[in-house]
């Protein structure tokens, strides 16, 4: 059995923890707030990122991963090129680190937009529907 793990890390929010009340009225009207700016941030990025990018389909996806996986492959290619030399130079290695970056960065894209689906900031149209 294999794992992945993603290389995205999660930020910890910053969020304002109040006291604890014992006071039910506080408490649902603490949650009734909440409610209303999670629910404007949500509906805020709902907005924006469908006026940024439409929608996702099945062939936006695709476009992510080929990209990825030619970066991943043109990475340790040429990861795999030094060693025949055995003497890895400095704008070599400088060159690889380039290529993980754009290899992570191209994951990183495709997870952000798979989690905009997810959490329906971003609307998805399977191949099936017109």
């Amino acid at each position: 059995m294999s794992t992945s793990v993603s290389s995205f890390k999660r930020h910890a929010h910053d969020h304002f923890e109040p006291q604890h009340s014992d006071d039910p009225n506080a408490q649902r009207r603490l949650r009734g707030q909440l409610e209303q700016i999670d629910y404007t941030a949500y509906a805020s990025n709902k907005e924006v990122v469908g006026a940024m990018l439409g929608h996702a389909d099945l062939a936006k996806f695709q476009k992510l991963a080929v990209a990825a996986a030619q970066a991943r492959a043109q990475w340790v290619k040429e990861a795999l090129a030094m060693t025949e030399t055995m003497r890895p130079d400095p704008k070599g290695i400088a060159r690889l680190g380039e290529l993980r970056m754009q290899y992570q960065e191209l994951i990183e894209a495709y997870e952000a937009m798979r989690r905009m689906v997810e959490r329906g900031y971003l609307s998805y149209r399977s191949p099936t529907a017109g």
